[in-house]
């Protein structure tokens, strides 16, 4: 029972120590706050605010019961530790011991989150995929993550909203950018920027010969900072279109869609997921400021580690992750060298194995 005890107490210092990683009492405090805020009148007259406030007041409470349930049954195997010791019961005894596993294991998986380290990493993300070298089927391939990355989101109880969507001229789509809004969402997602390589004997040859496609997704957080960001009128130019889709009622009638280019660096953002032209230019220059905020960081960083002499990362234009359908099945990280054999899986949203193999990856270079 000596050694039981002894990790139960192991267990419960590592707990205390994600506690303060994950600020858990600095959690409750915003959960109070948000409350106060809830319960204050008018507060429903703004409906966007009123959104954003119940939902990151349902994703903390939901993390914090989390961690204040781990805390209270680690609490309870203690007790029934100390009750085996003093009546000698062997039974108690075996019974805490599967208890422990139980907890353990339960522990070590909410435990992924002290992997989330980064500034922005509990930030809602804007996800964009583009359609690269291989024709079609590179635009088919686009879809088929847009799919993905749908599904992932789905699964996680997040907000996936497409903001922009370019289509295919045979199949597929050329671009899409998706807003995705969930507690940790740029953390986890962030793994996914580079290019995606796809192998598989194409729909579209009639020969069914093996192509190789590709496709480039870009992960940025939506950043409440980025509204210091000032542009200037004479460095955008703003074009408006009717929105583009399958066809149907949905389909605008109306050229309420905006393309927003940032001309001093060719940053490209168009948005068509609202009716009124209004709120997709707002959207839109949200969106190119967090961009363009991201793009400074970025450019400080890399001056940084140009002082200290540090070696530089290799990030875009580089081929991240393999997924081969034909001669064999296989998706492969090449960064971390995570793979599996499970392609449909992947391409259905099982994506934390990849992600959790890039935090760890990231974390020691």
């Amino acid at each position: 029972m000596e050694n039981l005890l002894k990790q139960i107490e192991e267990l419960r210092e590592r707990l205390q120590k994600i506690w303060g990683l994950l600020d858990i009492d600095g959690q409750i405090t915003e959960i109070g706050n948000w409350k106060l805020e809830i319960g204050k009148p008018g507060f429903w007259n703004n409906k966007e605010r009123a959104v954003e406030v119940g939902k990151k007041l349902e994703d903390a409470e939901k993390e914090v019961s989390t961690w204040q349930e781990l805390k209270k049954e680690i609490r309870e195997l203690e007790e029934l530790v100390a009750v085996a010791a003093e009546e000698g019961d062997m039974s108690i005894a075996e019974d805490a011991r599967e208890k422990y596993q139980e907890l353990k294991e339960k522990f070590e998986k909410y435990e992924f989150l002290v992997l989330f380290s980064g500034k922005y990493d509990k930030n809602n993300a804007i996800l964009s995929i583009h359609a690269g070298t291989g024709g079609v089927d590179a635009q088919d391939w686009s879809e088929m993550l847009v799919r993905m990355f749908l599904r992932f989101c789905e699964k996680k109880g997040w907000k996936a909203e497409i903001l922009d969507k370019t289509a295919g001229g045979e199949a597929g789509i050329k671009s899409a950018a998706i807003k995705i809004s969930g507690r940790w969402a740029y953390g986890y997602l962030k793994s996914e920027s580079g290019v995606h390589r796809l192998v598989r004997i194409s729909p579209f040859d009639a020969e069914a010969m093996r192509h190789t496609s590709f496709a480039l997704v870009e992960v940025i957080p939506e950043l409440p900072e980025a509204e210091e960001i000032k542009i200037k009128d004479e460095d955008l130019r703003i074009d408006v279109f009717r929105s583009s889709g399958p066809g149907g009622q949905s389909v605008n009638t109306t050229d309420s869609a905006v393309r927003v280019v940032h001309i001093p660096t060719n940053i490209v953002v168009a948005c068509q997921t609202e009716r009124s032209q209004h709120q997709n230019k707002e959207t839109a220059l949200k969106i190119l400021k967090s961009k363009l905020f991201k793009l400074e960081e970025e450019e400080k960083e890399k001056k940084e580690r140009e002082l200290r002499g540090e070696a530089q990362k290799a990030e875009w234009g580089k081929q991240i992750r393999s997924y081969v359908l034909q001669p064999y099945k296989m998706v492969k990280d090449h960064r971390t060298n995570c793979e599996t054999a499970d392609v449909d899986g992947v391409l259905d949203g099982d994506l934390e194995p990849f992600m959790e193999a890039y935090l760890r990856w990231a974390r020691i270079l």
